[in-house]
């Protein structure tokens, strides 16, 4: 007898691929209602986008023209010859200086900001609900009163016959000479501007996963290697959107500077403002201006972007 043969194995099917899902075809209803509803969108959103259109686009193009034009000898503005001049004058080392200012105490303003409002930030989300809902009240009283009164408080807080000067002559320290002066401008855009720098950096803490904190210290982690280490870069969403909260009101500040900082300290938001009026220079003013706008689309992007990192991140994940 023939010795029997084996069935050779099949041959191995490559894998195919699932057919792709074709969507059923809208029906004539369907379209119709997404019509409708597209349309009651667009009548929705319309108010809100005329108004940015009238009040913020439009002055933003004149600006941005006027940052073209020429400055005559006798003060007024031609919009005939239009040229890079007013450009080229931000090189200027007098204005590159208070660009530079301007950028340093806004740096100082910011970092002072997170130094204070973290601690208190973390404090708030760690309280029980009832607490946390008292301490948002009252971080956010401040709001509730105009802020040009609550700048001329601290006008009045430190000057010289002010509570805080009698306080340092009581004290044996003599008069507390701090108005007018680039600390006093410090202190006034802190407290201006801390609430911006709380309130993100309570949202990252709150959503935050304290399990995994939980998990650093189960690991041996010390208090602050794991505030460090786990803490801080869970809460980086936080820090960077109070920081571009702060920056960028603080860079472009001109209330501020103008009634605690008076002549001796000159910002940009201040220099701007007299290039419109004592200056009569259009076109310098709207160079500078179409400057500082730029500097804070770039912070937005940065904090859209992080924003944006942010939410593709699962959660408890740094």
């Amino acid at each position: 007898m023939s010795p029997l043969r084996r069935a050779k194995p099949a041959a191995a099917q490559p894998p195919t691929s699932p057919e792709p899902i074709v969507p059923a075809p809208m029906t004539q209803a369907e379209i119709a209602a997404q019509r409708r509803k597209r349309r009651t969108g667009m009548l929705i959103a319309s108010p809100g986008a005329l108004y940015l259109l009238i009040l913020f686009m439009v002055p933003l193009g004149l600006i941005t023209v006027y940052s073209f034009a020429t400055r005559t000898s006798t003060g007024r503005t031609s919009l005939s010859g239009w040229n890079l001049n007013s450009y080229e004058r931000i090189a200027d080392d007098v204005i590159v200086g208070i660009i530079a200012r301007s950028a340093w105490l806004a740096l100082l303003t910011t970092v002072l900001c997170l130094v204070v409002a973290y601690p208190f930030a973390y404090y708030l989300a760690t309280r029980p609900p009832r607490l946390r809902a008292r301490l948002l009240v009252l971080v956010m009283i401040p709001f509730w009163t105009n802020g040009l009164v609550r700048i001329f408080a601290i006008r009045f807080l430190l000057g010289s016959n002010g509570p805080a000067s009698a306080l340092s002559e009581a004290m044996g320290f003599g008069t507390f000479r701090i108005l007018f002066t680039p600390t006093a401008v410090v202190l006034g855009m802190v407290y201006g501007f801390l609430t911006f720098m709380v309130l993100p950096l309570y949202v990252a803490l709150e959503r935050m996963d304290w399990r995994l904190v939980e998990a650093a210290r189960d690991l041996y982690a010390s208090g602050s290697k794991a505030f460090w280490r786990v803490t801080v870069p869970l809460t980086r969403s936080g820090i960077v959107a109070g920081c571009v909260l702060v920056f960028v009101p603080s860079f472009g500040s001109y209330v501020v500077p103008e009634i605690l900082g008076g002549a001796k300290t000159l910002l940009i938001g201040s220099y701007v403002a007299r290039q419109f009026q004592a200056a009569r220079n259009w076109p310098l003013g709207a160079a500078l201006s179409v400057l500082v706008i730029v500097a804070m689309l770039v912070a937005v992007a940065i904090n859209q972007r992080n924003s944006a990192n942010a939410e593709r991140t699962p959660a408890g994940m740094p």
